[in-house]
């Protein structure tokens, strides 16, 4: 998380909002701990497929959008092995 230029706390306050965030967006309820473990996790995944595109977002925005689009992914994904 030190490439992305911003700390481990505040990468836990924004994988939480961004997690938060990606959960109402798509209608889910996780909690508190599952957002902030889906927004953190979803902010690697996104920054990861993004970067294999040329792409790269920096700072604590950057990583709100990452974690807000990887947190929708992997809520998408987990609804999809549910099935």
């Amino acid at each position: 998380m030190e490439n992305t230029g911003i700390g481990w706390i505040a990468a836990i306050i924004i994988g939480g909002i961004a997690g938060w965030l990606a959960e109402r967006f798509m209608k889910s309820e996780m909690g508190v701990l599952m957002n902030i473990v889906l927004g953190i996790v979803g902010a690697f995944v996104a920054n990861l497929i993004l970067s294999l595109l040329g792409v790269s977002l920096g700072g604590w925005l950057g990583y709100l959008i990452a974690g807000f689009i990887g947190a929708c992914i992997l809520i998408a994904v987990a609804r999809a092995i549910r099935r």
